[in-house]
């Protein structure tokens, strides 16, 4: 911009101001301290601000001056919205608090009011949540003739209103000497009486000293208002529970049955510690489920269902992070970190692998099979050179021999084969070349002999890693059970993802049905003797069997996530005024350690193994089933054999014989 423009501009801008300035009589309230006063609060504030003003009492020169506003403050934008008369059918006029609704930047906006417009009382009246939602709103009076250092009026006005602690609620108060104080207002609940409380006070400097002589003091004890009030001062909070088991509510602080409601005895701690910290007192509701939709109602029943309808501002008892609650309560921070999955003894290799063909990896087996050809070829060439001296030194032909090799691939490699198997020949080659070939062959397949028999005895004793996820879960062939809890029945009838639903109707609805559901110590038993799978939560399952299992036993165990959900999170209302303040109170408990000690003193890790990999495992049926197999396959072979043989020598033969003599005949 050239020089000229800009001088220009400038006095554009200063005859705006003077005439601006012309149009606010002496008496106005709101004139050039207003602007300042209330661009010095924004400036405090820190965030940039949108302001939107209902102020359709307004002269233009008092709008003017209020606008200058942005001359003292900087990054705010000001708009001034005038009603449209018109009334929705309940005869309110909501033209207003639409218009806020509109605004997807709520959280950058201040609503001015001046209590002197028509409406003004009314639009704070139908605001609800948007007093101490997002929304931060400035109350001026500029009545004329009224206290202008009274906040009783603007008592009056918000005595019934949610103004809850969450809210930014601001009101403007002219004092002496050209002073403005700044306070805010709010209560703790909307049963409790209105609490004020010192933000800023505006002062013009009398020597023209500060910015643009002008001093903002301020006078906030903390900077963050959910700190700033966590004082409750005794409220009252309602917190819902799920409860189980009756008895949990005799043994909730004295950690007795941990394995029982344990997530719920975890929390009631937390929840008194958080209450301490607000200072504020807990009403507990007690119910048995965490609250599920009811498609046939269309209500949310158990502790969401509380939250949902005003029953109960904290839920107690931490839930899982599901998109479908989300519409409906507020997740706030984790404070349990549990999770449900199956847990289960690692099964024998036996079980899942072939251990017959384990001791050797692929390119051994075929370097043996290597071997055995080989020789075989060798001493088949050996054997019949050796047979056609002996025929030629001889003009008879030679006597058989039973203890002689004859020059015959069959007979070779049977021998071989025999002899991979540790096994000896009846028959053995004469001359000095084929001997040796034999006893190599002999000593090479002994150290082979050695070593996979050394790797079979490893291979019986070891624990099977081959079943990682739930696929492999699936097509295993381990029996299944699930601890019977309510979430549990909830999202196994639930499962829609393909894995997880053929899981729960092959391995647990269809062999089980009902029954599939039983108690923890029963799953947990069926676990010890094997080849059993039991969905359980972590920590309450590994507290029995740290307790009821020996050491030994503890050794392979293996689990694998099944619920597809993240870790509980503690919840409360959705909306609610304390959603800040109990946040950072959750914090607070897991950065001062009190969270995680209440964790470890109520949830049981996975014991180690200390039984020395575990005691030794007889040989079962199941170890051995290839080799049952290659008999049964071998003899049915042998016997089909047979019968083709039996067959052929007794009416096949004859007749081809027949036949062929017949046509030589002719």
């Amino acid at each position: 911009m050239a020089g000229r423009d800009k001088q220009d501009l400038i006095l554009l801008i200063v005859c705006l101001l003077l005439a601006g300035r012309s149009l606010v009589t002496a008496d106005a309230y709101v004139d050039s301290s207003v602007a300042e006063a209330v661009g010095g609060l924004l400036n405090l504030i820190g965030t940039p601000l949108k302001l939107t003003a209902f102020v359709a009492c307004w002269n233009e020169g008092e709008k003017f001056a209020f606008a200058r506003i942005g001359l003292y403050s900087g990054r705010h934008f000001l708009q001034y919205v005038e009603p449209n008369g018109k009334r929705s059918p309940d005869g309110k006029d909501n033209y207003l608090n639409g218009l806020l609704d509109e605004d997807v930047e709520s959280h950058q906006t201040m609503v001015v009011l001046d209590l002197r417009c028509n409406g003004s009382e009314q639009t704070l009246a139908n605001a609800g949540q948007r007093l101490y939602l997002n929304y931060r709103w400035l109350l001026m009076d500029s009545t004329v003739g009224g206290d202008p250092s009274s906040i009783d009026h603007y008592l009056e006005v918000l005595k019934e209103l949610p103004v809850l602690v969450s809210s930014e609620v601001f009101v403007m108060l002219k004092e002496d000497f050209g002073s403005i104080r700044f306070l805010q207002v709010y209560r703790v609940s909307r049963k409790t009486e209105l609490i004020t409380e010192n933000y800023a006070l505006w002062t013009r400097s009398a020597d023209g000293a500060g910015d643009r002589g002008q001093q903002m003091q301020d006078l906030r004890t903390q900077k963050v208002t959910s700190v700033r009030r966590k004082n409750l001062h005794g409220h009252q909070l309602r917190a819902s529970m799920v409860v189980t088991n009756p008895d949990t509510m005799n043994h909730l602080t004295d950690y007795k049955d941990k394995h029982i409601d344990t997530i719920t005895k975890v929390n009631y701690i937390l929840t008194n510690c958080l209450a301490s910290y607000l200072g504020a007192g807990v009403n507990y509701s007690r119910v048995t489920t965490w609250g599920y939709y009811n498609t046939t109602t269309g209500m949310w029943d158990g502790m969401i269902g509380e939250l949902v309808h005003d029953v109960a501002d904290l839920g107690a008892s931490p839930l899982f992070f599901t998109t479908d609650r989300i519409a409906v309560i507020e997740y706030l921070a984790m404070t349990s970190e549990t999770r449900s999955k199956f847990i289960f003894r690692s099964p024998k290799l036996s079980y899942t692998e072939n251990v017959f063909v384990l001791p050797f990896d692929n390119k051994v087996w075929i370097c043996v099979i290597g071997v055995i050809v080989t020789s075989s070829v060798l001493l088949l060439v050996t054997l019949w050179v050796e047979w056609r001296i002996a025929h030629a030194e001889s003009d008879l032909p030679p006597l058989p021999d039973a203890s002689t090799m004859s020059a015959s691939l069959r007979d070779t490699l049977l021998m071989m084969y025999g002899a991979s198997c540790q096994q000896g020949s009846s028959v053995l080659p004469r001359s000095c070349s084929s001997r040796t070939i034999t006893m190599l062959t002999f000593t090479v397949l002994m150290f082979l002999y050695a070593s996979y028999s050394a790797n079979i005895v490893a291979l019986l004793q070891s624990p099977s890693t081959k079943i990682q996820t739930l696929e492999d879960l699936l097509a295993s062939r381990l029996k299944f059970g699930v601890h019977d809890t309510v979430f549990n029945r909830h999202y196994f009838t639930h499962a829609t993802e393909p894995t997880r639903k053929a899981l729960y109707e092959q391995k647990i609805r269809r062999p089980y049905g009902p029954d599939a559901f039983i108690a923890l110590e029963q799953g947990i038993d069926r676990i010890r003797h094997g080849l059993y799978a039991f969905h359980v939560e972590q920590g309450v399952g590994y507290k029995v069997i740290s307790e009821t299992y020996q050491e030994d036993e503890k050794c392979g165990l293996q689990e694998i996530q099944y619920l597809q959900v993240i870790d509980p999170y503690y919840a409360i209302q959705k909306n609610s005024s304390y959603k800040e303040m109990v946040k950072i109170g959750l914090f607070r408990l897991n950065e001062h350690g009190i969270q995680y000690r209440e964790n470890a003193k109520l949830y049981t890790k996975k014991p180690t193994c200390t039984g020395g990999g575990g005691k030794f495992v007889p040989v079962s049926l199941v170890d051995v089933e290839p080799a049952v197999w290659i008999i049964l396959w071998g003899g049915g072979l042998a016997t089909g054999f047979f019968l083709t043989e039996r067959f052929y020598f007794r009416w096949l033969r004859g007749k081809i014989w027949r036949m062929v003599r017949a046509r030589l005949n002719q």
